[in-house]
């Protein structure tokens, strides 16, 4: 079943000078479960795509529909609400709150609705134990690696078992070893919870572990391949 719809999806800007097409007649589906990369080159759109997948900025036309929902037919605090419910960021720059520990980074994303209650507590421990951090709950993210702030980063997307997992150039700022890790928690995690992934990347070894690789050309999405699963890195 469908969960992720995108038809006809155009992004336009448009100035007293001109009008700059970003993206036209985008098409992509997903199911639970899924992973997609998307490469191109830089200012072809790829985060401008990402941001309208998170409800974050809004297409200049055509639909999209999560789990059978259209974001932008919601008012501006049913949208707040569903992207806090049914979506999960990943940015290049981890953003993380200096003043807080690694576990209060996580449970951040239950504050939007209230404190967290125990359920998301336990759930924010068995996230950062699978990130491997389980040693580190009580440290300031100025204590962490690089790559260790990213892991928490992919920790707090997942703390409410979104729907839909977004990555924006998650590996840009990490070296191999730690690309790595950040990819195999990228394509397992979310998998366990059915989570559908998309990640916009510039490196092609990260966009050949997804099970379909799609490229942004001349303002819109053209597959290049497939995997049948996750494959490992050597």
């Amino acid at each position: 079943m469908t969960q992720l719809s995108v038809k006809n999806l155009s992004k336009q800007f448009t100035s007293a000078a001109e009008t700059l097409l970003v993206l036209q007649d985008v098409e992509l589906e997903m199911s639970a479960g899924q992973n997609v990369s998307i490469v191109g080159p830089s200012g072809c759109g790829k985060s401008t795509l990402l941001y309208i997948l998170g409800t974050l900025d809004h297409p200049s036309s055509g639909h999209v529909a999560l789990d059978s929902v259209d974001p932008f037919a919601l008012s501006p605090s049913a949208l707040a609400h569903f992207r806090s419910r049914s979506i999960g960021f990943i940015f290049q720059d981890h953003h993380l709150l200096p003043q807080l520990s690694v576990v209060e980074n996580v449970l951040l994303p239950a504050l939007a609705n209230g404190s967290p209650n125990r359920e998301q507590i336990d759930r924010a421990g068995e996230l950062i134990d699978s990130v491997g951090l389980g040693d580190r709950q009580r440290h300031l993210p100025s204590q962490l690696s690089g790559g260790e702030r990213q892991r928490v980063a992919v920790a707090r997307a997942l703390l409410n078992r979104p729907k839909l997992l977004l990555a924006d150039e998650p590996t840009g700022n990490l070296d191999e070893d730690n690309t790595r890790r950040i990819a195999d928690l990228l394509f397992e995690l979310p998998q366990r919870d059915e989570a559908m992934l998309v990640v916009v990347t510039h490196s092609p070894w990260l966009a050949e572990q997804a099970q379909r690789q799609l490229h942004l050309e001349n303002h819109r999405l053209v597959e290049h391949g497939t995997l049948n699963e996750h494959a490992q890195p050597s």
